[in-house]
Formats: C-alpha cells, sequence, structure tokens
C-alpha cells in the first residue's frame, strides 16, 4: 500500500515545493516594495483615525464648548486683562515722553519699551496657552510600535502578504497539476478556468474586504470608547489584523470556483445545495464570526456577500450538473411522504383524543 501512495506523496512534495519556493521569490521582490505595501495597507486606517478625529471634534464644538460658553468667556476676559494693561501702561508712558524734559523723556522710552516687552510676553503666553487647550481637546489617535525591532518585523509581515498574494495564480496551477492526473481529458482542460478564476475571485474578495469592509468596520471600531480614550494603534497587532481580514474574505469568495468544480466532477447537484441551504446559512455566519474581527457589522458585510455567492453557486451548478428528473422526482415523493406522514399522526392524535 506505501509503494502505491509513494508516487503521490513524491509528486505532492514536488508541488509543495514549487509553491513554497514561488512565495519566497515574490516575498523578496515586495521587501523591495514593502514601504509602498505598508502605505496601502495603513490607508483605511488612517482614513479612519481622520474621519473619527472630525466626528469628535464637530461633537465637542456643538456640545462640551457650546456648554462651557460662560467659563470660557470668563477665562478669556481674565486672561486679556494683563495684557490690556500693559498695553495702557505702554501708550501712557510713550505720552507722557512726549511732554517731559529731555532726562526724564529717556526714562519715560525705556520703561515703555519694557512695557511693550511685557505685552509681547503675556501675549505669547495666551497663544501657547490656547494652543496647548486645543491639542489637549483634538483627537490624537497614532500608530504606534512597541518593539524595539517592529518596524522591521512589520515589513516582513506585509512582504509575505504581498509575496502570498502574487504567488497565488502559481500555487493555485501547481495545485491543478498535482490533480490533474485523476481527472479525464475533457477536465483537464479546465485548468484555465480554475486558475483564472480562483485568483481573480480571491482579489475581488480582497478588494471588497479593502474598500467596503474595512472602512466602515476600522471607523466603527475606533469610534467606539474614542470619546474616552485615545486610540494608539500597534502596527503589529494592525497587520495581522488586516491580514486576517484580507485572506478570510479572499478565501471566502472562492465558493462559486469551487462549487463549479465540485459539480463538474459530479459530486454536487444544484438540488443538493438547495437542500444544504439552511444548514449553509449557519456555516456561513460561524465561517464570517471566525474569520473577521468580533464586532456584528464586519461579520454581516461577510456573511451577506457569502448568501449571495451561494445563491450564484445554486445557479453556476445547475448549468454545470443539474439534478436528474428522477432525483426531482424522488424528492417530491418524500416531501409528499413526509406531509401524509404528519397528517396521519394528527389523524392517530385526533382519535386518541
Amino acid at each position: 500500500m506505501f509503494d502505491d501512495l509513494r508516487p503521490h506523496l513524491a509528486e505532492l512534495r514536488k508541488r509543495l515545493g514549487l509553491s513554497v519556493l514561488s512565495v519566497f521569490i515574490a516575498f523578496a521582490i515586495a521587501f523591495v516594495f514593502h514601504n509602498d505595501i505598508l502605505t496601502w495597507i495603513t490607508q483605511p486606517l488612517n482614513d479612519a483615525l481622520t474621519k473619527v478625529g472630525r466626528i469628535i471634534e464637530s461633537q465637542e464644538k456643538a456640545t462640551w464648548r457650546l456648554k462651557k460658553t460662560d467659563s470660557n468667556t470668563t477665562i478669556q476676559i481674565a486672561q486679556n486683562r494683563p495684557v490690556a494693561a500693559a498695553n495702557k501702561l505702554q501708550d501712557r508712558l510713550e505720552e507722557a515722553s512726549k511732554v517731559a524734559d529731555s532726562k526724564l523723556a529717556l526714562l519715560l522710552k525705556e520703561a515703555a519699551a519694557a512695557a511693550k516687552e511685557l505685552t509681547q510676553t503675556l501675549q505669547k503666553i495666551d497663544t501657547n496657552a490656547s494652543r496647548a487647550e486645543t491639542k489637549h481637546k483634538n483627537f490624537e489617535g497614532k500608530i504606534t510600535t512597541h518593539q524595539v525591532g517592529g518596524a522591521f518585523f512589520v515589513a516582513l509581515k506585509v512582504s509575505f502578504f504581498a509575496g502570498l498574494l502574487g504567488a497565488l495564480p502559481f500555487i493555485l496551477y501547481q495545485l491543478w497539476l498535482f490533480v490533474a492526473p485523476g481527472l479525464y481529458s475533457n477536465e483537464k482542460k479546465m485548468i484555465i478556468p480554475f486558475v483564472a478564476g480562483g485568483s481573480v475571485m480571491f482579489f475581488i474578495g480582497v478588494i471588497f474586504a479593502y474598500y467596503i469592509v474595512t472602512p466602515f468596520g476600522f471607523q466603527f471600531l475606533i469610534t467606539f470608547g474614542s470619546f474616552l480614550y485615545t486610540p494608539l494603534i500597534n502596527i503589529e497587532n494592525y497587520v495581522g489584523f488586516f491580514t486576517k481580514i484580507m485572506m478570510g474574505f479572499g478565501i471566502a469568495f472562492e465558493l462559486p470556483v469551487f462549487a463549479y468544480f465540485l459539480a463538474l466532477l459530479g459530486l454536487v447537484t444544484d438540488r443538493t445545495l438547495i437542500d444544504f441551504f439552511k444548514y449553509a446559512i449557519v456555516i456561513i455566519f460561524v465561517l464570517a464570526a471566525l474569520l473577521t474581527p468580533p464586532d456584528i457589522l464586519t461579520q454581516l458585510l461577510m456573511a451577506a456577500p457569502l448568501v449571495l455567492l451561494y445563491a450564484i453557486s445554486i445557479l453556476i451548478v445547475r448549468m454545470v450538473n443539474p439534478a436528474s428528473k428522477e432525483e426531482e422526482d424522488n424528492d417530491e415523493d418524500e416531501e409528499e411522504n413526509g406531509k401524509k406522514t404528519e397528517k396521519q399522526v394528527l389523524l392517530d392524535n385526533l382519535e386518541k383524543s
């Protein structure tokens, strides 16, 4: 038995080795451009931080600052009084220097210059105080790192992620070459749809997650509690968080491709998927909970497209491997028998009562 499996294991080792090699080559290329890749990855987070900052600032202007108007006005008047007094002192000293004799005029001019310097100092103090107050009130979310080599390890992570995406078509091609010897000649011709369709659907899932899911999900998660806490996002955690979402949506969008090839192999029919639909809904929501962050919004944003993709998969399977009339008749007979059984149970219960 082991002798029979040995050629298959050798072929599997060969395909896995080539797949891993392709990932390393793509990783080396991506590492050269890791700054650009990291900028692309962090763009949704930066946009979310900016939007949340605007929301918080508008909330403060509409509520907190209006409620504190009287006290702020009093503080502003109290702060402006020393400046006004210094300006007034400077003006009076300059006027007195014009009518006084030469010696007294010189002293008054020096006093006026000192009063002017005092005025400028007080104005700087007021400006710095107002800036500090504004800075304290503004939203200051930041992306940080908590490790000495954090930037380097982040560069490795984003490069590996980009390398995996770049090598995906070649990996699917190697997978097909491993499966192809067990297929018929007409089935082997489906290599282009498998590689191209699988790659396209995976990238569609990544694009959907990047442009649709992350803007809403990140804004929701950052906004929650940001009125009390300042978010300091750890870049190491964020990269893992981001790649989990991208990979989850990419794999989820492969559902029509898998359904197509299962139907091509005769393993499923459209009737099979229709009968399994009620269980598929539960599985879809469980997978959405596992593959997305722990918030309802992101889970719904994954579950809704998956339900739609499942419906599209039913249509694809119906075109490739539709259920035979005998299977449909058997299903109808089973449904009728089930209804008759239920009616018989009700009649028996009525007779007993």
